[in-house]
Protein backbone atom coordinates (compact mmCIF):
# COMPACT_ATOMS: atom_id res chain seq x y z
CA UNK A 1 0.00 0.00 0.00
CA UNK A 2 1.15 3.65 -0.51
CA UNK A 3 2.45 5.79 2.45
CA UNK A 4 0.71 8.25 4.05
CA UNK A 5 2.08 11.31 3.47
CA UNK A 6 -0.15 14.03 5.22
CA UNK A 7 -2.44 14.92 7.22
CA UNK A 8 -5.83 15.66 4.80
CA UNK A 9 -8.39 17.92 5.75
CA UNK A 10 -11.48 17.25 4.28
CA UNK A 11 -14.17 19.49 2.42
CA UNK A 12 -16.88 21.47 3.34
CA UNK A 13 -19.57 18.76 4.88
CA UNK A 14 -23.40 20.04 4.64
CA UNK A 15 -26.88 18.42 3.83
CA UNK A 16 -27.56 17.81 0.40
CA UNK A 17 -29.94 20.65 -0.88
CA UNK A 18 -33.65 19.06 -1.39
CA UNK A 19 -34.95 19.95 -4.88
CA UNK A 20 -38.05 20.95 -5.14
CA UNK A 21 -39.90 19.75 -8.10
CA UNK A 22 -42.04 22.41 -8.68
CA UNK A 23 -44.57 21.93 -11.90
CA UNK A 24 -41.83 23.30 -15.02
CA UNK A 25 -38.71 23.35 -13.04
CA UNK A 26 -35.47 21.33 -14.28
CA UNK A 27 -35.78 18.44 -12.04
CA UNK A 28 -39.55 17.57 -12.51
CA UNK A 29 -38.25 17.36 -16.34
CA UNK A 30 -35.67 15.30 -15.35
CA UNK A 31 -37.19 13.02 -13.05
CA UNK A 32 -40.36 12.90 -15.36
CA UNK A 33 -37.78 11.69 -18.31
CA UNK A 34 -36.43 9.24 -16.10
CA UNK A 35 -39.60 7.35 -14.73
CA UNK A 36 -40.70 7.66 -18.72
CA UNK A 37 -37.58 5.61 -19.78
CA UNK A 38 -37.64 3.43 -16.88
CA UNK A 39 -40.83 2.26 -17.42
CA UNK A 40 -40.21 1.54 -20.90
CA UNK A 41 -36.91 -0.50 -20.18
CA UNK A 42 -38.46 -2.54 -17.40
CA UNK A 43 -38.32 -5.50 -16.49
CA UNK A 44 -34.54 -5.25 -15.46
CA UNK A 45 -32.39 -7.60 -14.85
CA UNK A 46 -30.67 -7.89 -11.73
CA UNK A 47 -27.61 -10.46 -10.87
CA UNK A 48 -25.89 -10.96 -7.78
CA UNK A 49 -22.34 -9.06 -7.52
CA UNK A 50 -19.78 -11.01 -6.36
CA UNK A 51 -16.13 -9.74 -6.34
CA UNK A 52 -17.19 -7.09 -8.78
CA UNK A 53 -18.38 -9.96 -11.15
CA UNK A 54 -22.40 -10.56 -12.10
CA UNK A 55 -23.10 -14.03 -10.88
CA UNK A 56 -26.36 -15.63 -12.87
CA UNK A 57 -27.96 -18.37 -10.32
CA UNK A 58 -31.04 -18.89 -12.61
CA UNK A 59 -33.08 -19.16 -9.78
CA UNK A 60 -35.29 -16.20 -10.88
CA UNK A 61 -37.72 -13.72 -8.31
CA UNK A 62 -39.52 -10.58 -9.18
CA UNK A 63 -39.84 -6.80 -7.83
CA UNK A 64 -43.63 -6.08 -8.35
CA UNK A 65 -44.50 -2.79 -8.63
CA UNK A 66 -46.76 -1.95 -5.76
CA UNK A 67 -48.92 0.59 -7.31
CA UNK A 68 -49.59 -1.75 -10.14
CA UNK A 69 -48.79 -5.25 -9.26
CA UNK A 70 -49.38 -6.81 -12.55
CA UNK A 71 -45.87 -5.57 -13.79
CA UNK A 72 -42.57 -6.30 -11.93
CA UNK A 73 -39.92 -3.31 -12.04
CA UNK A 74 -36.97 -6.15 -11.88
CA UNK A 75 -36.25 -9.74 -12.28
CA UNK A 76 -33.26 -10.83 -10.04
CA UNK A 77 -31.22 -13.54 -9.56
CA UNK A 78 -31.47 -14.90 -5.97
CA UNK A 79 -28.02 -15.77 -4.28
CA UNK A 80 -27.43 -19.87 -3.66
CA UNK A 81 -25.36 -21.40 -1.31
CA UNK A 82 -22.05 -21.49 -3.44
CA UNK A 83 -22.64 -17.59 -4.12
CA UNK A 84 -22.71 -16.86 -0.69
CA UNK A 85 -19.76 -18.82 -0.08
CA UNK A 86 -18.00 -17.21 -2.76
CA UNK A 87 -19.18 -13.62 -1.60
CA UNK A 88 -17.44 -14.20 1.99
CA UNK A 89 -14.99 -15.48 0.84
CA UNK A 90 -13.94 -13.00 -2.32
CA UNK A 91 -14.54 -10.22 1.11
CA UNK A 92 -12.38 -11.88 3.37
CA UNK A 93 -9.28 -11.89 0.96
CA UNK A 94 -9.71 -8.64 0.22
CA UNK A 95 -10.03 -7.15 3.96
CA UNK A 96 -6.48 -6.58 4.69
CA UNK A 97 -5.65 -4.63 1.49
CA UNK A 98 -9.33 -2.72 1.98
CA UNK A 99 -8.44 -1.80 5.76
CA UNK A 100 -4.71 -0.98 5.23
CA UNK A 101 -5.80 1.74 2.17
CA UNK A 102 -5.40 5.05 3.18
CA UNK A 103 -7.57 6.57 5.02
CA UNK A 104 -8.30 9.44 2.83
CA UNK A 105 -8.26 7.49 -0.33
CA UNK A 106 -11.21 5.57 1.77
CA UNK A 107 -13.34 8.62 2.55
CA UNK A 108 -12.28 9.94 -1.38
CA UNK A 109 -14.23 6.78 -2.74
CA UNK A 110 -17.27 7.59 -0.32
CA UNK A 111 -17.06 11.10 -1.09
CA UNK A 112 -16.95 10.43 -5.15
CA UNK A 113 -19.93 8.03 -4.27
CA UNK A 114 -21.74 10.70 -2.78
CA UNK A 115 -21.14 13.14 -5.71
CA UNK A 116 -22.52 10.52 -7.83
CA UNK A 117 -25.82 9.92 -5.65
CA UNK A 118 -26.75 13.71 -5.72
CA UNK A 119 -25.63 14.24 -9.45
CA UNK A 120 -25.04 11.37 -12.18
CA UNK A 121 -27.41 8.93 -10.40
CA UNK A 122 -29.93 11.04 -9.26
CA UNK A 123 -33.10 10.58 -11.23
CA UNK A 124 -32.49 7.36 -11.60
CA UNK A 125 -32.30 6.28 -8.38
CA UNK A 126 -35.44 8.58 -7.19
CA UNK A 127 -37.56 6.90 -10.37
CA UNK A 128 -36.57 3.16 -9.07
CA UNK A 129 -37.64 4.21 -5.20
CA UNK A 130 -41.03 5.81 -6.56
CA UNK A 131 -41.74 2.95 -9.05
CA UNK A 132 -40.04 0.02 -6.85
CA UNK A 133 -40.89 1.10 -3.67
CA UNK A 134 -44.17 3.29 -4.13
CA UNK A 135 -42.74 6.75 -2.83
CA UNK A 136 -43.73 9.94 -4.27
CA UNK A 137 -41.38 12.17 -5.75
CA UNK A 138 -40.44 14.59 -2.65
CA UNK A 139 -40.13 11.59 -0.40
CA UNK A 140 -37.90 9.22 -3.17
CA UNK A 141 -36.00 13.03 -3.17
CA UNK A 142 -35.47 13.19 0.77
CA UNK A 143 -34.33 9.61 1.14
CA UNK A 144 -32.33 8.13 -2.28
CA UNK A 145 -30.84 11.19 -2.96
CA UNK A 146 -30.69 13.37 -0.11
CA UNK A 147 -30.24 10.94 2.81
CA UNK A 148 -28.05 8.44 1.10
CA UNK A 149 -25.63 11.66 -0.30
CA UNK A 150 -25.50 13.10 3.20
CA UNK A 151 -24.88 9.31 4.92
CA UNK A 152 -21.88 8.91 2.64
CA UNK A 153 -20.82 12.39 2.66
CA UNK A 154 -21.26 13.07 6.62
CA UNK A 155 -19.68 9.36 7.49
CA UNK A 156 -16.37 10.63 6.21
CA UNK A 157 -16.35 13.76 8.29
CA UNK A 158 -17.65 11.52 12.06
CA UNK A 159 -14.57 9.11 10.64
CA UNK A 160 -11.84 11.70 10.57
CA UNK A 161 -13.15 12.78 14.26
CA UNK A 162 -13.27 9.29 15.40
CA UNK A 163 -9.91 9.08 14.35
CA UNK A 164 -8.60 12.37 15.83
CA UNK A 165 -9.49 11.02 19.08
CA UNK A 166 -6.72 10.25 21.13
CA UNK A 167 -5.26 9.86 24.49
CA UNK A 168 -5.55 13.20 26.15
CA UNK A 169 -2.46 12.43 28.12
CA UNK A 170 1.45 10.89 27.83
CA UNK A 171 3.83 10.81 30.46
CA UNK A 172 7.48 11.70 30.12
CA UNK A 173 9.43 9.95 27.31
CA UNK A 174 5.83 8.16 26.49
CA UNK A 175 3.85 8.42 23.22
CA UNK A 176 0.44 7.29 23.72
CA UNK A 177 -1.72 6.01 20.44
CA UNK A 178 -5.22 4.58 19.50
CA UNK A 179 -5.25 3.15 16.21
CA UNK A 180 -9.22 1.74 15.51
CA UNK A 181 -8.80 -1.64 13.74
CA UNK A 182 -11.97 -2.93 11.18
CA UNK A 183 -13.59 -5.99 13.22
CA UNK A 184 -12.42 -9.44 12.34
CA UNK A 185 -14.07 -11.00 9.94
CA UNK A 186 -17.00 -9.76 7.91
CA UNK A 187 -20.11 -7.60 8.50
CA UNK A 188 -23.37 -8.91 7.36
CA UNK A 189 -26.15 -6.21 6.60
CA UNK A 190 -29.70 -6.81 5.70
CA UNK A 191 -31.24 -4.08 4.78
CA UNK A 192 -35.38 -2.82 4.26
CA UNK A 193 -37.38 -1.99 1.27
CA UNK A 194 -38.98 1.63 2.89
CA UNK A 195 -35.37 3.73 2.26
CA UNK A 196 -33.11 3.55 -0.24
CA UNK A 197 -30.73 4.94 1.80
CA UNK A 198 -30.42 2.72 4.57
CA UNK A 199 -29.01 -0.12 2.08
CA UNK A 200 -26.60 2.21 1.64
CA UNK A 201 -25.68 2.85 5.06
CA UNK A 202 -25.98 -0.51 6.14
CA UNK A 203 -23.28 -1.71 3.87
CA UNK A 204 -21.41 1.87 3.85
CA UNK A 205 -20.76 2.72 7.46
CA UNK A 206 -19.19 -0.23 8.66
CA UNK A 207 -16.92 -0.37 4.94
CA UNK A 208 -16.13 3.34 6.08
CA UNK A 209 -14.52 2.56 8.76
CA UNK A 210 -12.17 -0.53 6.66
CA UNK A 211 -14.62 -3.46 7.20
CA UNK A 212 -15.78 -5.62 4.07
CA UNK A 213 -19.48 -5.78 4.03
CA UNK A 214 -21.70 -8.73 2.64
CA UNK A 215 -25.08 -6.72 1.89
CA UNK A 216 -28.77 -8.55 1.38
CA UNK A 217 -31.20 -6.23 0.24
CA UNK A 218 -34.51 -6.46 0.79
CA UNK A 219 -36.86 -8.10 -2.27
CA UNK A 220 -39.16 -5.56 -2.24
CA UNK A 221 -36.24 -3.08 -2.95
CA UNK A 222 -33.46 -4.44 -5.35
CA UNK A 223 -33.14 -2.31 -7.90
CA UNK A 224 -32.53 0.60 -6.14
CA UNK A 225 -30.21 -1.07 -3.77
CA UNK A 226 -28.34 -2.47 -7.18
CA UNK A 227 -27.73 1.25 -8.27
CA UNK A 228 -26.52 2.24 -4.70
CA UNK A 229 -24.40 -1.13 -5.43
CA UNK A 230 -22.96 -0.26 -8.96
CA UNK A 231 -22.67 3.72 -8.18
CA UNK A 232 -20.48 2.74 -5.24
CA UNK A 233 -18.32 0.60 -7.82
CA UNK A 234 -18.15 3.29 -10.29
CA UNK A 235 -17.09 5.63 -7.22
CA UNK A 236 -13.84 3.29 -6.65
CA UNK A 237 -15.15 0.78 -4.39
CA UNK A 238 -12.89 -2.35 -4.78
CA UNK A 239 -15.16 -5.20 -5.65
CA UNK A 240 -14.93 -7.11 -2.66
CA UNK A 241 -15.56 -5.00 -0.56
CA UNK A 242 -19.31 -5.06 -0.43
CA UNK A 243 -20.82 -8.09 -2.03
CA UNK A 244 -24.48 -7.67 -3.47
CA UNK A 245 -26.45 -10.66 -2.76
CA UNK A 246 -30.30 -10.86 -2.98
CA UNK A 247 -32.13 -13.89 -2.28
CA UNK A 248 -33.98 -15.35 -0.01
CA UNK A 249 -33.39 -13.78 3.70
CA UNK A 250 -33.56 -16.93 5.54
CA UNK A 251 -31.41 -19.18 3.70
CA UNK A 252 -28.15 -16.34 3.14
CA UNK A 253 -28.65 -14.67 7.03
CA UNK A 254 -28.30 -18.45 8.33
CA UNK A 255 -25.28 -19.22 6.00
CA UNK A 256 -23.68 -15.74 7.35
CA UNK A 257 -23.82 -16.24 10.92
CA UNK A 258 -22.99 -19.48 10.95
CA UNK A 259 -19.94 -18.91 9.94
CA UNK A 260 -16.41 -18.70 11.53
CA UNK A 261 -15.35 -15.21 10.62
CA UNK A 262 -19.09 -13.57 11.23
CA UNK A 263 -18.10 -10.54 12.79
CA UNK A 264 -21.05 -8.53 13.20
CA UNK A 265 -24.31 -8.01 11.93
CA UNK A 266 -26.09 -4.48 10.52
CA UNK A 267 -30.02 -4.64 10.26
CA UNK A 268 -32.85 -2.76 10.22
CA UNK A 269 -36.41 -4.50 10.01
CA UNK A 270 -38.78 -6.52 12.15
CA UNK A 271 -38.52 -6.94 15.54
CA UNK A 272 -39.09 -10.44 15.50
CA UNK A 273 -36.39 -10.84 13.24
CA UNK A 274 -33.91 -9.09 14.97
CA UNK A 275 -34.76 -10.86 18.10
CA UNK A 276 -34.88 -14.11 16.32
CA UNK A 277 -30.99 -13.39 14.63
CA UNK A 278 -29.79 -12.73 18.18
CA UNK A 279 -30.97 -15.87 19.42
CA UNK A 280 -29.40 -17.44 16.43
CA UNK A 281 -26.06 -15.63 16.65
CA UNK A 282 -25.75 -16.31 20.59
CA UNK A 283 -26.30 -20.13 20.28
CA UNK A 284 -23.39 -19.99 17.80
CA UNK A 285 -21.01 -17.89 20.22
CA UNK A 286 -18.43 -20.75 20.21
CA UNK A 287 -18.04 -21.15 16.27
CA UNK A 288 -17.14 -17.47 16.20
CA UNK A 289 -13.38 -15.66 16.86
CA UNK A 290 -14.45 -13.35 19.60
CA UNK A 291 -18.32 -11.79 20.31
CA UNK A 292 -19.57 -10.55 17.03
CA UNK A 293 -21.53 -7.21 17.57
CA UNK A 294 -24.92 -6.43 16.80
CA UNK A 295 -26.52 -3.54 15.23
CA UNK A 296 -30.24 -3.06 15.25
CA UNK A 297 -33.10 -0.64 14.36
CA UNK A 298 -36.11 -2.09 14.34
CA UNK A 299 -40.11 -1.10 14.70
CA UNK A 300 -41.69 1.82 16.13
CA UNK A 301 -45.09 2.74 17.80
CA UNK A 302 -44.73 6.45 17.47
CA UNK A 303 -46.67 9.67 19.65
CA UNK A 304 -47.93 12.49 19.62
CA UNK A 305 -48.87 13.94 22.46
CA UNK A 306 -51.17 16.92 22.36
CA UNK A 307 -51.50 19.39 25.54
CA UNK A 308 -54.18 21.59 25.55
CA UNK A 309 -51.79 24.58 25.40
CA UNK A 310 -50.41 23.79 22.19
CA UNK A 311 -51.41 25.27 18.94
CA UNK A 312 -54.61 23.64 17.38
CA UNK A 313 -53.39 23.91 13.31
CA UNK A 314 -49.16 22.78 13.65
CA UNK A 315 -50.50 19.95 15.76
CA UNK A 316 -53.07 18.66 13.19
CA UNK A 317 -50.60 19.36 10.28
CA UNK A 318 -47.67 17.77 11.38
CA UNK A 319 -49.69 14.99 12.54
CA UNK A 320 -51.12 14.45 9.12
CA UNK A 321 -48.05 14.50 7.48
CA UNK A 322 -45.93 12.03 10.23
CA UNK A 323 -48.86 9.59 10.20
CA UNK A 324 -49.52 9.75 6.30
CA UNK A 325 -46.17 10.58 4.40
CA UNK A 326 -45.69 7.57 2.72
CA UNK A 327 -48.48 5.69 3.52
CA UNK A 328 -47.11 5.48 7.25
CA UNK A 329 -44.29 2.75 6.00
CA UNK A 330 -41.73 4.52 8.18
CA UNK A 331 -40.57 3.22 11.82
CA UNK A 332 -40.86 6.58 12.65
CA UNK A 333 -44.27 6.79 11.35
CA UNK A 334 -46.97 8.17 13.80
CA UNK A 335 -49.04 6.12 14.93
CA UNK A 336 -51.09 6.94 18.49
CA UNK A 337 -52.35 10.39 18.98
CA UNK A 338 -53.04 11.55 22.08
CA UNK A 339 -55.17 14.86 22.53
CA UNK A 340 -56.44 16.93 25.64
CA UNK A 341 -59.77 17.35 25.55
CA UNK A 342 -60.37 21.16 25.01
CA UNK A 343 -58.31 20.76 21.95
CA UNK A 344 -60.08 18.44 20.78
CA UNK A 345 -62.94 19.89 21.10
CA UNK A 346 -61.65 23.20 20.21
CA UNK A 347 -61.45 22.23 16.62
CA UNK A 348 -58.69 19.99 16.62
CA UNK A 349 -61.51 17.20 15.44
CA UNK A 350 -62.64 18.69 12.31
CA UNK A 351 -59.50 20.27 10.92
CA UNK A 352 -57.34 16.65 11.52
CA UNK A 353 -60.62 15.18 9.11
CA UNK A 354 -60.43 18.24 6.48
CA UNK A 355 -56.70 17.88 5.97
CA UNK A 356 -56.70 14.25 5.27
CA UNK A 357 -59.43 14.49 3.24
CA UNK A 358 -57.15 16.70 1.26
CA UNK A 359 -55.00 14.47 0.63
CA UNK A 360 -54.72 12.14 -2.68
CA UNK A 361 -54.31 8.38 -3.06
CA UNK A 362 -52.73 7.12 -6.02
CA UNK A 363 -49.67 6.35 -8.20
CA UNK A 364 -46.53 8.22 -6.71
CA UNK A 365 -45.35 9.26 -10.48
CA UNK A 366 -48.31 11.25 -10.58
CA UNK A 367 -46.42 14.55 -8.62
CA UNK A 368 -50.35 15.19 -7.32
CA UNK A 369 -50.72 12.03 -5.23
CA UNK A 370 -49.59 12.74 -1.29
CA UNK A 371 -49.90 8.86 -0.15
CA UNK A 372 -49.07 6.07 -2.90
CA UNK A 373 -49.83 2.56 -2.48
CA UNK A 374 -48.27 0.17 0.29
CA UNK A 375 -45.44 -2.04 -0.19
CA UNK A 376 -47.27 -5.09 -1.16
CA UNK A 377 -50.03 -8.18 -0.85
CA UNK A 378 -48.66 -9.25 2.77
CA UNK A 379 -48.41 -5.89 4.01
CA UNK A 380 -52.03 -4.58 2.42
CA UNK A 381 -54.11 -7.46 4.23
CA UNK A 382 -51.94 -6.68 7.55
CA UNK A 383 -53.31 -3.03 7.33
CA UNK A 384 -56.22 -3.80 6.38
CA UNK A 385 -56.83 -6.73 8.92
CA UNK A 386 -56.28 -4.41 11.32
CA UNK A 387 -58.57 -1.49 10.19
CA UNK A 388 -61.31 -4.79 10.58
CA UNK A 389 -59.63 -5.51 14.04
CA UNK A 390 -60.19 -1.86 14.95
CA UNK A 391 -64.28 -1.61 14.13
CA UNK A 392 -65.10 -4.74 15.58
CA UNK A 393 -63.63 -3.39 18.98
CA UNK A 394 -65.30 -0.31 18.88
CA UNK A 395 -63.26 2.00 16.98
CA UNK A 396 -65.16 5.05 14.96
CA UNK A 397 -63.53 5.37 11.65
CA UNK A 398 -63.53 8.85 11.46
CA UNK A 399 -61.85 9.10 8.07
CA UNK A 400 -61.02 6.71 5.32
CA UNK A 401 -61.37 3.35 6.13
CA UNK A 402 -61.26 1.64 2.55
CA UNK A 403 -58.82 0.34 0.47
CA UNK A 404 -58.50 -1.50 -3.24
CA UNK A 405 -55.73 -4.10 -4.44
CA UNK A 406 -57.03 -4.36 -7.75
CA UNK A 407 -54.72 -2.24 -9.62
CA UNK A 408 -52.21 -1.65 -6.93
CA UNK A 409 -51.87 -2.06 -3.09
CA UNK A 410 -53.40 1.54 -2.20
CA UNK A 411 -55.48 1.87 1.03
CA UNK A 412 -57.16 5.16 2.23
CA UNK A 413 -55.78 6.98 4.22
CA UNK A 414 -56.95 6.08 8.29
CA UNK A 415 -58.35 7.89 11.45
CA UNK A 416 -59.63 5.40 14.19
CA UNK A 417 -60.87 7.05 17.21
CA UNK A 418 -60.96 4.67 20.13
CA UNK A 419 -62.07 5.09 23.80
CA UNK A 420 -59.63 1.90 24.88
CA UNK A 421 -56.05 3.24 25.25
CA UNK A 422 -55.12 -0.10 24.98
CA UNK A 423 -56.76 -1.41 22.22
CA UNK A 424 -55.28 -3.52 19.29
CA UNK A 425 -54.42 -0.10 16.94
CA UNK A 426 -52.91 1.87 20.12
CA UNK A 427 -50.19 -1.39 21.01
CA UNK A 428 -49.60 -2.76 17.87
CA UNK A 429 -47.30 -1.69 14.94
CA UNK A 430 -49.42 -1.47 11.87
CA UNK A 431 -47.02 0.25 9.38
CA UNK A 432 -49.23 1.24 7.26
CA UNK A 433 -51.85 4.32 6.64
CA UNK A 434 -53.68 4.15 9.62
CA UNK A 435 -53.68 6.67 12.71
CA UNK A 436 -55.73 5.93 15.98
CA UNK A 437 -56.38 8.92 18.17
CA UNK A 438 -56.97 8.34 21.91
CA UNK A 439 -58.63 11.85 23.57
CA UNK A 440 -58.02 12.41 27.38
CA UNK A 441 -59.39 14.47 29.76
CA UNK A 442 -57.36 17.79 30.57
CA UNK A 443 -56.85 16.51 34.18
CA UNK A 444 -55.52 13.28 33.43
CA UNK A 445 -52.62 14.79 31.59
CA UNK A 446 -50.20 12.43 34.37
CA UNK A 447 -52.00 9.29 33.67
CA UNK A 448 -51.85 9.77 29.71
CA UNK A 449 -47.84 10.17 30.42
CA UNK A 450 -48.18 6.48 31.47
CA UNK A 451 -50.13 5.49 28.66
CA UNK A 452 -47.62 6.50 26.18
CA UNK A 453 -44.53 4.59 28.55
CA UNK A 454 -45.88 1.89 29.33
CA UNK A 455 -49.05 0.69 26.60
CA UNK A 456 -46.18 -0.39 24.05
CA UNK A 457 -42.93 -2.38 23.89
CA UNK A 458 -41.57 0.22 21.67
CA UNK A 459 -39.81 3.93 22.12
CA UNK A 460 -38.77 4.92 18.73
CA UNK A 461 -39.74 8.29 18.20
CA UNK A 462 -42.21 10.71 19.78
CA UNK A 463 -43.53 14.40 19.46
CA UNK A 464 -45.01 16.80 22.32
CA UNK A 465 -46.84 19.66 21.02
CA UNK A 466 -47.35 22.43 24.20
CA UNK A 467 -46.80 25.97 24.23
CA UNK A 468 -46.54 25.75 27.81
CA UNK A 469 -42.57 25.11 28.58
CA UNK A 470 -43.87 23.49 31.95
CA UNK A 471 -45.53 20.66 30.80
CA UNK A 472 -43.40 20.32 27.77
CA UNK A 473 -40.29 19.72 30.01
CA UNK A 474 -42.50 17.60 32.60
CA UNK A 475 -43.24 15.11 29.66
CA UNK A 476 -39.95 15.24 28.45
CA UNK A 477 -38.73 13.84 31.87
CA UNK A 478 -41.46 11.46 32.38
CA UNK A 479 -40.80 10.20 28.93
CA UNK A 480 -37.35 10.06 29.08
CA UNK A 481 -36.91 6.23 28.11
CA UNK A 482 -40.33 6.14 25.75
CA UNK A 483 -38.14 7.67 22.55
CA UNK A 484 -34.91 7.94 21.55
CA UNK A 485 -35.91 10.67 19.41
CA UNK A 486 -38.16 13.70 20.85
CA UNK A 487 -39.53 16.75 19.22
CA UNK A 488 -40.83 20.01 20.78
CA UNK A 489 -44.23 21.07 18.18
CA UNK A 490 -42.68 19.35 15.43
CA UNK A 491 -43.62 15.98 13.97
CA UNK A 492 -42.00 12.64 14.70
CA UNK A 493 -40.70 11.73 11.42
CA UNK A 494 -37.52 13.41 8.85
CA UNK A 495 -34.56 12.52 10.99
CA UNK A 496 -31.53 14.45 9.28
CA UNK A 497 -28.19 13.16 8.91
CA UNK A 498 -25.94 15.65 11.29
CA UNK A 499 -28.50 17.25 12.97
CA UNK A 500 -30.59 14.45 14.69
CA UNK A 501 -29.06 11.00 15.05
CA UNK A 502 -31.69 8.47 14.85
CA UNK A 503 -32.18 5.38 16.49
CA UNK A 504 -34.45 3.92 19.85
CA UNK A 505 -34.20 1.74 22.53
CA UNK A 506 -36.37 -1.13 24.14
CA UNK A 507 -37.69 -3.29 21.12
CA UNK A 508 -37.30 -0.90 18.75
CA UNK A 509 -33.31 -1.48 18.73
CA UNK A 510 -29.53 -1.01 19.88
CA UNK A 511 -29.86 2.83 19.57
CA UNK A 512 -26.60 2.74 17.62
CA UNK A 513 -27.53 6.71 15.93
CA UNK A 514 -27.26 6.34 12.71
CA UNK A 515 -26.64 9.53 11.22
CA UNK A 516 -23.70 10.50 13.88
CA UNK A 517 -20.19 9.17 15.27
CA UNK A 518 -21.70 6.96 17.28
CA UNK A 519 -23.01 4.39 14.44
CA UNK A 520 -19.06 4.34 13.79
CA UNK A 521 -17.79 2.87 17.01
CA UNK A 522 -19.84 -0.32 16.63
CA UNK A 523 -18.10 -1.04 13.80
CA UNK A 524 -14.37 -0.63 15.31
CA UNK A 525 -12.05 -2.67 17.47
CA UNK A 526 -9.33 -0.16 18.88
CA UNK A 527 -6.29 -1.10 19.89
CA UNK A 528 -4.09 1.26 22.35
CA UNK A 529 -0.17 1.95 21.75
CA UNK A 530 2.09 2.70 23.99
CA UNK A 531 5.91 3.96 22.63
CA UNK A 532 8.26 4.38 25.05
CA UNK A 533 11.82 5.92 23.99
CA UNK A 534 13.71 6.19 26.97
CA UNK A 535 14.97 2.19 28.38
CA UNK A 536 14.58 1.71 32.28
CA UNK A 537 17.69 1.15 33.89
CA UNK A 538 16.88 -1.39 37.01
CA UNK A 539 13.36 -3.71 38.03
CA UNK A 540 13.32 -1.35 41.23
CA UNK A 541 10.96 0.63 42.02
CA UNK A 542 11.99 3.88 43.66
CA UNK A 543 10.42 2.82 46.69
CA UNK A 544 12.75 -0.40 46.91
CA UNK A 545 15.37 2.37 47.77
CA UNK A 546 16.12 1.87 51.98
Amino acid sequence: MSATLASFKLPAIDNEPLRSYAPGSPERNGLEDAIAQMKRELPFQVPCVVNGKHVKTGNLAKQPIPANHALHLCEYHQADPATISAAIDGALSGKAAWEALPWNDRAAIFLKAADLISGKYRYQLLAATILGQGKNAWQAEIDAAAEMADFFRFGVKFVEELYAQQPPKNAPNVWNRLEYRALEGFVLAVSPFNFTAIGGNLSGAPALVGNVVIWKPSPMSVYANYLTHKLLLEAGLPPNVIQFVPGPAPEIVKQAIDHREFGALHFTGSTAVFKSLWKDISQNLDKYRGYPRIVGETGGKNFHLIHSSADVSNAVLQSVRAAFEYQGQKCSALSRLYVSSSVWKGGFKEQLVASTSKIHVGPPEEFQNFVGPVIGEAGFRKVTGYIEKAKQTGGEILFGGSSDDIVGYFIQPTIILTKDPRSITMVEEVFGPVLTVFVYEDEDYEQTLDLIDTTTPYALTGSIFASDRSALLHATNRLRNAAGNVYYNDKCTGAVVGQQPFGGGRASGTNDKAGSISIFNRFVSPRSIKETFVDITSVQYPSNVV
